[in-house]
């Protein structure tokens, strides 16, 4: 009679055990799946972004045609923009491609940077109604990367320190739970957002 009872109590215990780790392997997946919800609104707003730069380079390319140098640079930061955007969005959190995304980013925003510095010396294209009004998409986008990318990088904390803490460091290492990257930019300069007026 005492072995049935030692072995209820043994069984209860298994039983326990068993649920607490799978009560940890549950939230390892809830906050996982928080980040990469995270990343998608980070991935809708620069969608957002870089489809308003062709526009906006296609306005600017009729007053600035002695500056073609500075609007392929605007294009071609674009195109490997959006190549590391897809990259990161194929594996948010992957530190490699959140790396190649902030640079990519970085890049664009620098290149951007230079384009409204030059559109300052033509008045007729900074007063270009058009040019105004993308102007105010770029800023108020940029704005929403900005929060977006708040978002996500308190998601990833969350996850890193669930990840990290025992005992769901043990369950995170069973079930290779790795790492999630920040999304920040490499150049503490660069972490505002371009000053567009016009």
């Amino acid at each position: 009679m005492e072995w049935i009872i030692g072995l209820a109590c043994l069984a209860l215990i298994v039983v326990a055990v068993v649920g607490f780790g799978v009560s940890i392997y549950n939230g390892l997946v809830r906050a996982r799946n928080a980040y990469r919800n995270a990343f998608a609104q980070i991935d809708v707003q620069l969608v957002r972004r870089h489809d308003l730069i062709p526009n906006l380079v296609e306005v600017a390319k009729g007053y600035l045609r002695h500056e073609r140098e500075t609007l392929e640079a605007v294009v071609a930061a674009r195109t490997a923009a959006v190549g590391a955007q897809a990259d990161a969005a194929a594996n948010p959190g992957d530190p490699a491609a959140m790396q190649k995304l902030s640079g990519a980013e970085n890049m664009l925003t620098a290149t951007l940077g230079r384009l409204f510095a030059l559109a300052e010396a033509y008045p007729d294209l900074k007063a270009n109604q058009n040019m105004m009004q993308l102007s105010e998409e770029l800023t108020s986008t940029e704005n929403r990367v900005a929060f977006a990318r708040q978002a996500y990088n308190d998601a990833v904390m969350t996850y890193n320190n669930k990840r990290e803490v025992f005992p769901s460091s043990v369950v995170a290492g069973m079930f290779s739970f790795g790492p999630a990257a920040l999304f920040e930019p490499d150049d503490p300069q660069q972490r505002q957002t371009p000053q567009v007026s016009f």
